[in-house]
């Protein structure tokens, strides 16, 4: 199985249960695992048969941008359907972080892989 990757996408958005952070944006990072044969694309060295990983981050991008979710398990559940859906996509990893959110750590988040690889 072949990867196509995405990482450290850092997106603003409106995210947390504190009342003090539904007032203001965060920055989440993003990084994403997604299976995809490359094998068509390579031989006739042609975009028509990528994954194209720009297409989908400005799709993720947009969304996140818009959404205001409290947790970020729901917003890693809707990246995912969103990235399985739209870009055929049977496999994915992704991991959804948001620095700073727990004083003296770097990063807290979630990892989750959602389909069959």
């Amino acid at each position: 199985m072949d990867i196509v990757f995405i990482e450290d996408l850092k997106v603003d958005t409106v995210i947390g249960i504190y009342d003090w952070e539904r007032q203001i944006r965060q920055t989440i990072s993003i990084d994403l695992e997604m299976a995809h044969d490359i094998q068509p694309a390579a031989q006739e060295d042609t975009i028509d048969k990528c994954l194209d990983y720009k297409s989908v981050a400005k799709r993720i991008i947009a969304f996140v941008e818009e959404s205001e979710f409290q947790l970020v398990e729901t917003l890693a559940e809707k990246i995912a359907e969103i990235v399985r859906n739209e870009f055929n996509v049977p496999w994915l990893k992704l991991k959804l972080s948001k620095p700073g959110a727990v004083r003296g750590s770097k990063n807290v988040g979630v990892i989750i892989e959602r389909g069959n690889r």
